[in-house]
């Protein structure tokens, strides 16, 4: 019987997405492990990978489809001898399949447990839902050994959970891993509170992502942080003398599109830290291209300052103030925040003097920017003067950049703040 390919759910609150490209057409041949397509949920497009082997009978989701539900038929999967005369009931491309207690969720794009491999005393192949190979897998049991009630004797999960796992000797059985504790759900968070009052804010699909982005990020990604403080006065004298000459053009720099300038001419300096981790290796770009955080209302935005390094400070003014402004209306095109190797994100704008940002994957590094302020500090000559101080932290993914090429970075950053002129010639 013909498999339906479903929209999987690429985060645990996810509820809908965005058929960006399909990597298959019709008549293909795929097996477990294959690209399928990409799929976009508001900020993340994924490649979605197949689980079942067979030939692609009919895509029902066509690219670029917006708002596809998740467990909505997106394909039907042929398995051996069968052809597209076997389609006999495709589900509708807008209608997500109904749930039944038969039903079973829709595979995640990735998984740590492979499926059981198909197999049996004849050498035949063996038809079973993905989950049920799961199932299997975790309880141990050969598919070989289990009697299908689905469609042409398919196992499904009902199965292969009523099968009993192979009796083993005490001394080959293996201690019990144990298991982690979930955390409480959403009835079990509020009946802490029920004697108190309080107000319930729903989750829209970017905050579900955002949050869904920084677990991942904190969950996966091994950060570490490297501090400077950088002094300003030099930047600010001549911050203030260009904007007396750029007046009449209506060009207002501000200190953030110097900061944007000096990382992107320091990424050119120290060429292995513009780079990316791409899971099984890292990509290192040619350009610099540098994202930079934009807080809207119910989360932000990271809006990308393509080859950065090449444009003038007006330039790389007026390109950041076009994305920040149509970043709060979320008029941003995928392609304008989507990309770059690094990113920056400045609350110095707010008051807070310090802080440690978490860096947006695959990007190796952000630059958590602090408030300039007089401090008193010890000048060349030995003796106690004022000046204005900025505290810098750099976030750095370790499987992508080492400490002292972070280092090495980070003194490149500060050598063009504190000597501006150098970012003009």
């Amino acid at each position: 019987m013909p498999i339906e390919i479903l929209m999987p759910a690429l985060s645990p609150t996810m509820e809908e997405g965005t058929l960006t490209k399909w990597l298959v057409k019709e008549g293909d041949e795929v097996s477990s492990g294959d690209l399928l397509a990409e799929i976009e949920t508001d900020k993340a497009t994924m490649e979605f990978e197949a689980v079942d082997e067979g030939i692609i009978g009919k895509i029902l989701v066509s690219e670029g489809q917006e708002n596809v539900p998740v467990n909505t038929a997106i394909a039907i999967l042929l398995e051996d001898g069968e052809t597209a005369a076997d389609i006999t009931a495709a589900q509708p491309a807008a209608t997500p399949t109904t749930s039944t207690p038969e039903a079973e969720p829709a595979p995640k794009p990735t998984t740590t447990t492979a499926p059981v491999a198909p197999s049996s005393a004849k050498g035949s192949r063996l038809f079973a839902t993905p989950l049920a190979r799961r199932i299997a897998t975790d309880k141990g049991l050969d598919l070989a050994n289990i009697t299908g009630s689905g469609p042409k004797g398919r196992i499904v999960k009902a199965d292969v959970e009523n099968a009993s796992a192979p009796a083993k000797t005490v001394a080959a059985q293996p201690a019990p891993a144990q298991a982690a504790k979930p955390s409480p759900d959403a009835d079990a968070i509020k009946a802490m509170f029920a004697d108190r009052e309080f107000e319930e804010v729903k989750l829209d699909g970017m905050r579900k992502i955002i949050a869904a982005r920084l677990t991942e990020a904190k969950s996966t990604i091994p950060h570490f942080y490297l501090r400077r403080d950088i002094h300003l006065d030099a930047l600010l004298k001549l911050r203030g003398q260009m904007n007396n000459g750029l007046e009449n053009r209506g060009i207002k720099l501000s200190v953030n599109d110097y900061i944007i300038k000096a990382c992107a001419m320091a990424l050119q300096d120290v060429p292995d830290c513009n780079a990316v981790w791409a899971g099984d290796r890292i990509l290192r770009l040619k350009p610099s291209d540098v994202a930079v955080a934009v807080a809207i209302e119910g989360g932000l935005f990271t809006p990308v300052l393509r080859d950065s390094d090449t444009k003038t400070l007006s330039t790389l003014s007026a390109e950041m103030k076009d994305l920040a402004a149509r970043a709060r209306t979320r008029k941003l095109a995928p392609h304008e925040y989507q990309g770059g190797s690094f990113a920056i994100s400045n609350l110095g704008m707010m008051g807070i003097q310090n802080f440690d940002a978490v860096i947006n994957p695959p990007h190796g590094s952000i630059l958590a920017i602090g408030a300039g302020e007089k401090r008193p500090v010890v000048n060349a000559e030995g003796e106690l003067a004022i000046a204005t101080v900025m505290s810098v932290t750099l976030s750095v993914d370790h499987r992508v950049i080492d400490g002292a090429l972070g280092a090495q970075f980070l003194t490149a950053v500060k050598a063009y703040l504190e000597d501006p002129i150098s970012m003009l010639a």
